[in-house]
């Protein structure tokens, strides 16, 4: 499996898989619970900070990060504002980027074998209604890396037009990317048959 895992010794490459991502699901939980204001906006954002800020991370892999998901959050702000207004928009747009970095953060600094271990001991209780705590865990672990997977891709379409000379044309990006998305999904699945996922 395509992994986004960067090897290190800060805090959160030591914090073991289960606690790292019990921990990271709590703080996006408690920024997604906060009301609607400028105020909640403003603690997401340090949140964010704040988690990204410990030795062995960096404040550099956030703004990386943020860039990977520039187009989430451009459309989440763009649709709020239509609807809801400046102070919902906001909010809610930082609430999504807290949720992508902070999964993207669990991706970077916990080894995918030691996250689906971590998932499987955790879903095991879904082997009492006869649903396999292996596949469940497989899902969840691919789902958290294909946001940035598919990032990465669209990044690499973009320096390979810019390496041709060519323009910023939605028509000409479009097709690559979708070929490279749709070679992805095919070795995905190509691996998890050969490993007997059905």
């Amino acid at each position: 499996m395509l992994t986004l895992y960067r090897p290190g010794d800060g805090f959160w490459h030591r914090l073991p898989a289960g606690p790292t991502a019990a921990v990271l699901m709590v703080i996006v939980l408690g920024v997604c619970l906060l009301p609607v204001s400028y105020i909640s906006a403003a603690i997401a954002a340090a949140v964010c900070v704040a988690c990204y800020a410990v030795p062995g991370t960096g404040l550099r892999e956030l703004v990386r990060q943020l860039s990977v998901a520039r187009w989430i959050l451009v459309v989440t702000a763009a649709g709020q504002l239509l609807f809801l207004g400046p102070e919902d928009a906001v909010a809610n747009t930082l609430r999504v980027a807290a949720a992508v970095v902070l999964s993207g953060l669990l991706a970077l600094t916990t080894p995918v074998s030691e996250l689906l271990d971590a998932l499987e001991r955790a879903l095991a209780p879904l082997a009492l209604l006869r649903l396999d705590p292996q596949r469940a865990a497989l899902v969840l672990a691919v789902t958290l890396n294909t946001l940035p997977v598919l990032a990465g891709l669209a990044r690499d379409v973009r320096e390979a037009q810019r390496a041709r000379g060519g323009g910023r044309s939605l028509r000409h990006f479009a097709m690559p990317f979708l070929v490279l998305a749709l070679k992805h999904a095919d070795a995905l699945g190509d691996a998890l048959t050969a490993r007997g996922m059905r």
